[in-house]
C-alpha cells in the first residue's frame, strides 16, 4: 500500500488511498478536487522516497465537508484585581478524502 506525507496549513498529514483527513480550512465546496504538491515522502510498500526524489509528486483528494472543530475557551484571570475574561473560538476545517497519491 502506497502512502504519503505532505504538508497544509503549516501542518503534515500522513495519507493513504481512501483515507478521510481534517486539514486546515481549504477554499472550495463539497465535491471539488484538491491537489497538495508539497509532498515530503512517499513510500510504496518497501521503497521510501525523500526530498528531491518527491519532486513532481502530489496527493490529490476531495472535499468532503466544511465543517469547525470543537469549541474552544481561553480564560483569562488576575487575581485579587477583579479581572476575567472569557473567549471562545472554533477553528474551520476541511474534511478531504484521499483519491490519489501520484508519484
Amino acid at each position: 500500500m502506497s502512502y504519503a506525507i505532505f504538508k497544509t496549513g503549516g501542518k503534515q498529514y500522513r495519507a493513504g488511498t481512501g483515507d478521510v483527513l481534517t486539514v486546515e480550512k481549504l477554499a472550495g465546496n463539497a465535491g471539488d478536487k484538491v491537489t497538495f504538491d508539497n509532498v515530503l515522502l512517499v513510500g510504496e510498500g518497501a521503497e521510501i522516497r525523500v526530498g528531491a526524489d518527491t519532486k513532481g509528486a502530489n496527493v490529490v483528494g476531495e472535499i468532503v465537508a466544511q465543517t469547525k472543530g470543537e469549541k474552544l475557551i481561553a480564560y483569562k484571570y488576575r487575581r485579587r484585581k477583579g479581572y476575567h475574561r472569557t473567549v471562545g473560538h472554533r477553528q474551520k476545517l476541511t474534511k478531504v478524502k484521499v483519491t490519489g497519491i501520484n508519484a
